[in-house]
């Protein structure tokens, strides 16, 4: 196959485009003369091999011979497929691809948009032969000016890049029955969009928001690019994040849910029935036979909050007790309590 372009470029065989020019733009960065002026032969040859390669390989017809026949085919030794007239006549019957390498120099300021970009030396001096540099002509600015030059063309191209606003959060509180049974809301929205002609016009849009069973607070419900559109700039992401509003009966850790009861001593001694109204309105009676001391916990299984991603699955609920114990009690009150623990 002679010359391998690819390996050149350091690309595969299936690189588009934009891997072509990554790939150029960083060797030729490399490997120009004027950056190497200690071992500038080797540079020359270095840079005319990967402005060839890039030639060819960002040549849909030249690189379509290169991919058939090799380098061979494309300089005429090998006749291409369906070749027919020109560009593929040698004008004597035979049927060749006429390849004609184009200069480097010329390569190099189609790609970057330089006529003349280190200083004097411009690109029609002619890269062929390697008399653009062969002549030791050195560079007017030195290495310094190819970082500045270079670095400018790549800091203008940058400021012509849209940038992205930063995304508006915005809180959306939510109520505990709410992220339990799921819900939908409606928000209005005011911003500023472009017409045809960049003139900018205020308008009003109802965005919708579905809350899922089991949504924890500080979860993030993202409409792209809904914030105000301005010239060279990509609309901001407009973003909800889930606030769990305080309530009164439940509190939430993780998927559980917890209540607090309070009971008298006795009640905890003799035992308690508890009864609640649970978030999607039904009654739940649970009757505790148990001594509940200081500490205790009632566990309820699958009685918590539902689990975002099974929501037919659900956490527990977890019953705690404040024990409520009498401030005084009378001398038969304690003659009593003491004949009764004591049994």
């Amino acid at each position: 196959m002679g010359v391998d372009y690819y390996k050149i470029l350091g690309v595969d065989k299936n690189a588009k485009d934009d891997d072509l020019k990554k790939a150029y733009r960083k060797l030729a960065m490399k490997w120009h003369p004027d950056k190497n002026p200690n071992n500038k032969k080797e540079a020359e040859a270095k840079f005319k091999e990967i402005s060839e390669a890039y030639d060819v390989l960002s040549d849909p017809q030249k690189r379509a011979v290169y991919d058939q026949y090799g380098e061979e085919g494309l300089k005429g030794q090998v006749p291409p497929p369906g070749a027919g007239a020109s560009p593929f006549s040698t004008g004597d019957g035979q049927t060749t691809f006429r390849f004609n390498p184009r200069n480097a120099d010329d390569i190099f300021a189609e790609f970057f948009g330089f006529s003349s970009p280190f200083g004097g030396v411009g690109p029609g001096s002619g890269m062929r032969g390697g008399s653009r540099f062969g002549g030791g002509i050195p560079s007017m600015f030195g290495d310094d000016v190819f970082g500045s030059v270079f670095g400018s063309a790549q800091q203008s191209a940058h400021r012509q890049q849209p940038r992205k606003a930063a995304p508006i959060e915005r809180r959306l509180p939510c109520s505990l029955e709410d992220l339990f049974k799921g819900t939908t809301k409606k928000m209005k929205i005011s911003r500023e969009i472009a017409d045809a002609s960049g003139k900018t016009l205020p308008v009003e849009e109802i965005l919708t928001i579905e809350i899922k069973p089991g949504w924890k607070k500080g979860t993030k419900i993202t409409f792209p690019e809904k914030g105000n559109e301005q010239p060279n700039v990509i609309p901001a992401d407009l973003v909800f994040i889930i606030d769990e509003k305080p309530h009164d009966v439940f509190t939430r850790d993780g998927n559980d849910l917890i209540v607090t009861q309070t009971i008298s001593l006795a009640e905890a001694l003799t035992g308690y029935t508890v009864h609640l109204t649970m978030l999607d309105g039904r009654q739940l009676t649970i009757s505790i036979y148990t001594i509940i001391h200081p500490g205790y916990e009632e566990v309820v299984p699958k009685e918590g909050m539902p689990i975002p991603k099974d929501p037919t699955k659900r956490g527990n609920l977890r019953i705690k007790f404040n024990i409520k114990f009498p401030t005084r009690l009378t001398a038969e009150q304690k003659a009593g309590i003491k004949r009764l623990l004591a049994s």
